[in-house]
């Protein structure tokens, strides 16, 4: 397996599968284009893309710059194999070389298989919190 940092819509627009819906050809533009947005791919010895991770660097001014892991896809046949948690490590690595002092993510209560995945990459959970949404549609 390898992980790679993607850069053109194109090659988002081939991996569909690994996303919750299709990508939107403006928009993956829009994310790659960004600075500190970034996406990598995970492949398989045939090529194949089997998962990706997509997170975004958040500054504060009495923070700094951290890692917020956006979204974590792997493919179903690729599961259970230590794709997500290299890419996640992956992630991280690139958020320590770009200066980040921590990086995060929410999930499910629910979603054991996100919370196995993030926990064996090096995370631990804070106290649990409300989140609060806006539907600005």
């Amino acid at each position: 397996m390898r992980i790679e940092r993607v850069t053109e819509a194109a090659e988002v627009m081939r991996a569909p599968d690994l996303f919750d819906g299709p990508p939107l050809v403006e928009a993956t533009r829009d994310f790659l284009e960004r600075p500190g947005h970034h996406l990598l791919f995970a492949y398989d010895d045939a090529g194949r893309a089997v998962g990706m991770i997509s997170g975004v660097e958040t500054i504060h001014p009495d923070k700094g710059t951290e890692m917020f892991v956006y979204e974590l896809g792997v493919a179903p046949a690729a599961r259970l194999q230590g794709v997500g948690t290299a890419l996640v490590r992956a992630l991280a690595e690139l958020g320590r070389e770009r200066g980040c002092y921590g990086m995060w993510v929410g999930t499910e209560n629910d979603n054991a298989a996100a919370q196995a995945t993030y926990r064996k990459a090096g995370a631990s959970a804070e106290e649990p919190f409300l989140l609060l949404n806006w539907d600005l549609t």
